[in-house]
C-alpha cells in the first residue's frame, strides 16, 4: 500500500527556490547550485500538476539552473573591469526582488485584515443643516480694505515667518533625511538571523548606525516575530532578549 505524501504548493519557481534556500540554511548570495538544482529537480518530478502552463515555468527555471550549473564548471568569465562574473548573480537578484515583493504582500495582507475590522458611521447630518449655506456679502467684507492695509498685512505675515527662524540653528548645515525601507531591513534581518541562528536583540540594535535605522530594525524584528520567523528567549525580566531563527 502506497503511503500518501502531501507536497507543498509553491506560487512559482522562485518561491520553490527560496524554500530550498531557507530549508538548507544557505547564504542566498552564495547558492550551492549543484545541491539546490538536484533538490529542485526532485520537487518538480513529484509535482502533481498536469497543467503545462504551470509546469512550463518550473521547467524553464530547471533549464536555467542547469545552464548556471554548467557555467560553474567552466573557467570564470572576466568582465571589462577585470573581475570574475558570477553565473548566479542574475538569479540572486531575481530571488531578492521576489523576496522583497513577497514580504510586501504579507504587509498588504495584514493591512487588508486590519481594514476589514474597521467600520464607518454613515451620514447622519439632517438635510436642513447639510444644505445650509451662509450668504456672504463680498462688498461689505471689503468695504474698508485698501491697498496700504493689504501691504501692511503682507509685511506682517512675512515678518512672522522670519521670526520663526532660529538665528543659531539656521546657520547649521542642511540635514539630509535618511531613507530607510522596512522591507529591505526585514530581508537584512532574516539573512542576519540565518547566519547567526540565535542572537542578542540588543546587540543587533547596537550595530545600527543611526536612530532611524534602530527604529526601522526594531519594527522589522516585530514584523518577523508576528509572521513566526523568530522565537523569543529571556531568562529573567532584566536579562538580554535573545532571538531564535525559525526556518520554515
Amino acid at each position: 500500500m502506497a503511503i500518501p505524501v502531501k507536497l507543498e504548493v509553491f506560487e512559482g519557481p522562485l518561491d520553490l527556490l527560496l524554500h530550498l534556500i531557507e530549508k538548507n540554511k544557505v547564504d542566498i548570495y552564495d547558492i550551492p547550485i549543484v545541491m539546490i538544482t538536484e533538490q529542485y529537480m526532485n520537487y518538480i518530478q513529484d509535482m502533481e500538476h498536469k497543467d503545462m502552463d504551470v509546469m512550463s515555468e518550473f521547467l524553464v527555471m530547471a533549464a536555467t539552473l542547469a545552464k548556471i550549473k554548467s557555467k560553474m564548471l567552466l573557467p570564470a568569465e572576466i568582465n571589462e573591469e577585470g573581475e570574475e562574473v558570477d553565473p548566479r548573480a542574475e538569479l540572486v537578484a531575481r530571488l531578492l526582488e521576489y523576496k522583497m515583493y513577497k514580504y510586501a504582500s504579507f504587509e498588504l495582507k495584514d493591512k487588508q485584515l486590519s481594514a476589514s475590522k474597521s467600520f464607518f458611521k454613515g451620514k447622519s447630518i439632517p438635510d436642513e443643516i447639510a444644505d445650509f449655506k451662509e450668504e456672504i456679502n463680498i462688498s461689505e467684507l471689503l468695504v474698508d480694505v485698501t491697498l496700504p492695509k493689504l501691504q501692511n498685512l503682507f509685511h506682517s505675515v512675512m515678518q512672522k515667518q522670519v521670526d520663526k527662524i532660529d538665528p543659531i540653528r539656521s546657520n547649521f548645515g542642511k540635514i539630509e533625511k535618511e531613507e530607510v525601507n522596512l522591507t529591505d531591513r526585514m530581508i537584512f534581518i532574516e539573512e542576519y538571523a540565518m547566519l547567526h541562528k540565535q542572537f542578542s536583540f540588543r546587540a543587533l540594535l547596537m550595530e545600527q548606525r543611526s536612530k532611524m535605522m534602530i527604529i526601522v530594525t526594531f519594527l522589522g524584528v516585530l514584523e518577523l516575530i508576528k509572521v513566526g520567523r523568530f522565537s523569543i528567549i529571556q531568562n529573567e525580566i532584566h536579562d538580554d532578549i535573545y532571538l531564535n531563527y525559525i526556518n520554515k
